[in-house]
């Protein structure tokens, strides 16, 4: 007999931990390969952890409810045939050992932080703990220590992570903006004189503070609901949001008759043949797609002062789930996909969402969000930017309106089928012209939807 360690899978590129959600089997239960062992939850999505092996469940290596790190040993299963699971064991411990690995290379030669050479293993870093039991990656913890950033300041950071854990991305947008008010006498300089202010050399820059928690108190009646895992992910991503990004908002109204009609000519055929049916969803991301491919600067993320411009069309698609919750899946390569590609894509990152099916993959490398409000009867809304990409765009309701249209016998009013398009973007690297007339091209696309189209 042997032990057989089970190990957290690497579950995508950007996930580094997960919370034991459920132990779905108990000490001492006999498994089989493939059998589920653990239910996870990471700041994506929801998984499970099946059992490569044929063992007897010996050990729970974590508690229901606690986070473990990617390649952590989780539990403990005895096989039979040792020299077998040695092998594979060893095979997981040298991924392990890769990624130990390529953490460090990160860490000393894409952050560049003075002095990290005097860092011999990522390892030797303890966690920071503060007095309420907050901890800190050790990736975290070097970047914080090598650019000064005071235990205070870390402890005040908003953390975007699995329960509300400060990531790396979270410290770098911090110094980023504690930088940009340390320099922010050069900036202040270019405008003083034409905004008549008071000289820069007077005027110092205040620090940044996080705002105090609000305490609110209940009353006689009230229901306290304590928020799920995901709800909490959630506010704290938007939050965060609110707060990275300066959200300016364009709005346009755009007439799809045209898009009405030609779905209500095809759909039944459509279904027959596809077995599924074509909703707006895939129409109207087709049309976001082809207006990124011409307005490649809406495509872009921010990082500090750099801008991030993607090569990749990757349409994160909102979608609600039964819990009431929201979550992202992404369609990667919109662009390069057919109009049937987009309806089943959507059709099966939908279905999954909704049977909670999505893999963390399946959420991961958006670089725009479109969501549909229009699907719970409203015609016009403000999405807030779904961090780290710099706009979301919402569509409301279809509705039938009284319209002016052109005629070659002059104006008439008719009856049209509209829809309001809104977006939000992020003011540091889109301006007006840059969104609105973004805005306007997708509005464009959706308008003169060619009719006799072939799917």
């Amino acid at each position: 007999m042997a032990i057989f360690k089970l190990i957290l899978p690497k579950m995508g590129e950007s996930v580094s931990e997960a919370t034991i959600t459920k132990w779905v089997k108990s000490i001492g239960d006999v498994v089989k390969e493939d059998d589920t062992i653990a239910e996870i939850a990471t700041d994506k999505v929801d998984s499970e952890v099946p059992s490569p092996v044929d063992g007897v469940l010996k050990e729970f290596l974590f508690e229901q409810g606690t986070v473990a790190q990617v390649g952590d040993a989780i539990a403990l299963i005895e096989v039979d045939g040792g020299e077998q699971n040695e092998s594979s064991n060893t095979a997981q411990e040298r991924d392990i050992i890769v990624d130990q690995q390529k953490a460090e290379t990160y860490i000393k030669e894409e952050l560049a932080i003075p002095g990290i050479e005097q860092l011999d293993s990522v390892e030797e870093i303890s966690p920071i703990q503060h007095s309420e039991g907050r901890f800190y990656s050790p990736l975290v913890r070097s970047i914080a220590q090598q650019e000064n950033v005071s235990q205070f300041e870390l402890d005040n950071i908003v953390g975007s992570g699995s329960e509300g854990r400060v990531t790396k991305q979270d410290v770098l947008d911090f110094i980023a903006s504690r930088a940009g008010t340390s320099n922010s006498n050069s900036t202040e300089a270019s405008f003083s004189s034409s905004l008549n202010a008071e000289p820069v050399s007077t005027r110092k820059s205040a620090p940044i503070q996080t705002p105090a928690v609000q305490v609110v108190k209940s009353m006689n009646g009230d229901e306290i609901i304590e928020m799920d895992r995901m709800r909490r992910l959630i506010a704290d991503h938007m939050v965060q949001s609110i707060h990275t990004s300066p959200h300016v908002f364009s709005v346009v109204e755009a007439d799809v008759t045209n898009l009405v009609k030609w779905r209500n000519k095809v759909k039944d055929a459509y279904k027959k043949r596809e077995g599924e049916n074509i909703t707006f969803t895939p129409l109207i991301i087709e049309a976001i797609s082809k207006a990124l491919k011409d307005f490649p600067m809406i495509n872009v993320s921010v990082d500090g002062y750099k801008i991030i411009k993607r090569k990749h069309i990757n349409i994160g698609m909102a979608a609600a789930l039964p819990s009431g919750n929201l979550i992202v899946p992404v369609i990667k390569d919109a662009d390069q996909l057919s109009l049937v590609g987009l309806s089943k894509a959507v059709n099966d990152l939908a279905n999954r969402a909704r049977a909670n099916q999505l893999k963390p993959d399946d959420t991961q490398g958006g670089t725009f969000t479109f969501t549909n409000i229009g699907a719970f009867g409203n015609i016009f809304g403000m999405p807030i930017i779904n961090q780290p990409q710099a706009a979301i765009l919402a569509v409301g309701s279809i509705t039938k309106k009284p319209a002016v249209i052109e005629t070659e016998d002059g104006d008439v009013i008719a009856i049209r089928h509209m829809m309001y398009l809104t977006m939000s973007y992020d003011h540091r690297v889109i301006d007006g012209a840059l969104g609105g007339t973004f805005l306007r091209r997708v509005g464009d696309y959706l308008e003169n939807w060619d009719k006799e189209r072939i799917i």
